[in-house]
């Protein structure tokens, strides 16, 4: 590598965050893991994998009727157009399966209800389960109805699923979504008090980290673990669009944190381009880069740069930072979230990078927002 190129590529990567959660036993069973996948992917719109799901649940022993009642049951918390689609999945995957000569079980219906059931009153009290106390909502009492007579009366009342098989369903639905998470938290209360326990709770980011995703893993754990008021380790991962590609070895020691690099273009076009992710806390020490400057562009999780004697800048997908040659800086990860860029080294002859020293952690600590 030239000195060009050693000077656009000088900055570094992430690696997976080391979460106590991910070291309990996955008390799930094949059935409940399957459901919690089929629920995620449902929720995240992602049909490809929902297709690839279905097929793993029914081959493991998951009846149509729990899909079917877990993809209807969900458009009250992901739409209806969510809840379609995902209907819509699992019947073209029945006729794939069908036309392999595969016969899958059905399974059974929800029973019928009595002549005189009463949804509302019985959705109240399920609710009230639930929630572990009488909940009104007199600001929307419209929407407090539907919740009570039709979600936890008429949907809650077909006994195809358990409500506990229901919890699971929802929480893992949830952490499919971004910007949800005070409903997360609550269902997570919901699914204690309806039935599963708190090994099977505990489980569920195991599920999700398996069979769907590292992001949607750490929402449900970042959840759980502020519901049980528990310590959560790392930070929130992204989902790169770049490869991550190898540990940044050869720089390392310029590193405080671990750093992988991935080069995009190698410089033949005068051009060097890299894509750089850094695992939380991850920074690079002081440097200057001497000829030439750098440019980042950011397009994953949270972090900072910084130049000598000014205020700390936080860097979210979007932002681009212009480096002039000369200025002393660092940039690196936020405390709690993987950081990526793309780094394009300015040309000049002769360029180089001088390393400086390490941005201590009372300096890091200190840094605000």
């Amino acid at each position: 590598m030239n000195k060009l190129m050693a000077a656009a590529f000088l900055t570094a990567a992430a690696c997976h965050p080391a979460n106590a959660q991910q070291n309990m036993e996955n008390v799930l069973n094949p059935r409940q893991q399957n459901m919690a996948a089929i629920a995620c992917l449902e929720a995240k719109g992602d049909l490809e994998n929902l297709s690839k799901a279905i097929h793993a649940g029914l081959d493991e022993g998951l009846e149509v009727n729990e899909i079917k009642e877990a993809l209807s049951q969900l458009y009250a918390y992901t739409g209806f157009p969510r809840s379609l689609n995902g209907l819509g999945t699992l019947r073209q995957v029945l006729a794939e399966r069908r036309e392999k000569g595969v016969e899958d079980r059905e399974g059974k219906d929800a029973d019928s209800l009595p002549a005189d059931y009463d949804a509302l009153k019985n959705g109240t009290a399920v609710q009230t389960r639930l929630t572990g106390a009488a909940f009104d909502y007199t600001f929307a009492p419209a929407t407090d109805y539907y919740l009570k007579a039709h979600l936890f009366g008429d949907i809650f009342a077909r006994n195809n699923l358990t409500f506990a098989d229901r919890e699971l369903v929802t929480v893992s639905a949830l952490s499919g979504l971004r910007g949800v998470e005070p409903q997360l938290k609550a269902h997570i209360h919901g699914a204690k008090n309806m039935g599963m326990t708190d090994a099977e709770i505990h489980s569920i980011p195991a599920a999700l980290r398996q069979k769907v995703g590292e992001a949607e893993a750490y929402r449900a754990e970042k959840a759980i673990a502020e519901v049980y008021g528990e310590e959560l380790s790392g930070g929130e991962p992204i989902e790169p669009v770049f490869p991550r590609g190898e540990p940044n070895a050869a720089y390392a020691k310029y590193f405080i944190g671990n750093s992988y690099l991935a080069t995009l273009a190698t410089g033949e076009g005068r051009l060097p381009v890299a894509n750089v992710t850094f695992e939380p806390r991850c920074r690079n020490n002081w440097h200057i880069h001497h000829g030439g400057g750098q440019i980042l562009v950011c397009v994953a999780g949270r972090g900072w740069y910084q130049e000598w004697g000014k205020p700390a800048r936080k860097l979210r997908p979007g932002d681009v930072v212009d480096i002039p040659a000369e200025v002393k800086h660092w940039h690196g990860a936020a405390a709690d979230s993987w950081f990526q860029h793309i780094a394009i080294g300015v040309p000049a002859e002769g360029a180089s990078a001088e390393w400086l020293e390490a941005v201590t952690d009372e300096e890091y600590d200190g840094l605000q927002g």
